[in-house]
């Protein structure tokens, strides 16, 4: 049965493509302007010409002048064509400077390269099933400490910690503590840092995650943390008073698993902290979601088929809060509490107890 189309809402589709393509190259165009140092430098000077402003970068001209027209006809850079001037507002440099901490927005560009590169084995997973395996993303891990780094520097002590009752004053006074999927081990040694009278180990399946952790605990001089390769699926290497998990649990091959293994592992008033997406587990709730399809995509392009790769349940990015509260509620917690911090949209802490 043929249907009349609706010319008015063809074309509105249509301009809406228009704007998601040029957003998705503008995106890249931005990367490079984080990465470069563009808008930092930028956000320091006074209206200035393309030249002025590759001098300052040390950048060569003819790619400054040209990444600028991209920059103008996407509306974050202002030009005044009488003086052949650019100049970065100070509301725009608000998020996209690194002096903007978590708000620098900018840096989530860089993503865009990284899952771009993995498209083709992407694409080979959805003809034949299986996932792309963590070796093909090698500048994942640096991008997730860049990323982490600054929720852990500001929040994790003064914010993130106390949302368990009685947890800081347990950490002051001394107790064992594990992080799992560690990274490059930033959240334990500001941790161990913080309270030296504690335990900390972190324990990471790569080992060049580990090595850079270990690195950063000897130049900390921090003798009460200590970093292991090693797969948690298996168990946890002894008894913890607090385990931390943040933003790893949905990309493992074995969430159920591991959350049991967490359970098993505390010791009685012990307390696991996990940290995981803010999201609904119902795709109708997600509609108005700030940066719905950014996740989806990431989901796609990286935490489920991460997940698949290693034979995996592939929960995905969006498994979202509800999934979250039953598999907790299965691996045997029964007081569990969500919690949301102030200026963090991205973000749901969960506080779980036996």
């Amino acid at each position: 049965m043929n249907e009349t189309m609706d010319q008015a809402k063809a074309e509105a589709f249509a301009g809406r493509m228009m704007a998601l393509l040029n957003d998705a190259l503008v995106g890249i165009l931005v990367s490079i302007g984080h990465q470069t140092r563009l808008f930092d430098t930028m956000a320091e000077m006074p209206a200035a010409s393309s030249d002025a402003i590759a001098q300052a970068t040390g950048l060569q001209e003819c790619y400054v002048r040209e990444w600028l027209g991209g920059m103008v006809v996407a509306r974050i850079v202002s030009y005044d064509p009488a003086t052949k001037t650019y100049v970065l507002p100070r509301e725009h440099a608000a998020f996209l400077t690194r002096s903007a901490g978590s708000n620098n927005l900018a840096f989530f560009t860089q993503y865009i390269r990284l899952l771009s590169a993995v498209e083709g084995d992407v694409i080979r997973a959805f003809r034949e099933g299986g996932g792309v395996g963590y070796e093909k993303y090698p500048d994942f891990q640096r991008l997730q400490a860049e990323e982490s780094a600054a929720l852990f520097d500001t929040a994790l002590v003064k914010a993130v910690l106390p949302l368990a009752d009685g947890l800081v004053e347990r950490l002051r006074s001394g107790i064992d503590v594990i992080d799992l999927g560690t990274g490059q081990g930033h959240a334990v040694n500001v941790m161990a840092r913080a309270f030296p009278n504690s335990r900390f180990v972190g324990v990471d399946f790569s080992a060049e995650g580990i090595e850079a952790a270990r690195a950063e605990a000897d130049s900390w001089k921090l003798p009460n943390a200590r970093f292991e390769v090693a797969d948690i699926a298996a168990g946890l290497p002894g008894e913890f008073d607090l385990v931390t998990a943040f933003d790893v649990v949905h990309d493992l091959a074995k969430p159920r698993v591991v959350l049991a293994n967490i359970y098993r592992a505390l010791r009685p008033e012990g307390v696991f902290l996990m940290m995981d997406m803010a999201a609904s587990s119902l795709l109708e709730e997600n509609l108005d979601h700030p940066i719905g399809p950014t996740l989806y995509a990431v989901s796609v392009m990286h935490c489920m088929t991460v997940s698949l790769a290693q034979g995996g349940e592939g929960l995905g990015t969006m498994w979202g809060e509800q999934t979250a509260q039953e598999y907790l509620k299965e691996a045997g917690f029964s007081d569990i509490q969500s919690h949301h911090l102030e200026g963090d949209p991205m973000h749901v802490f969960y506080v779980a107890r036996a």
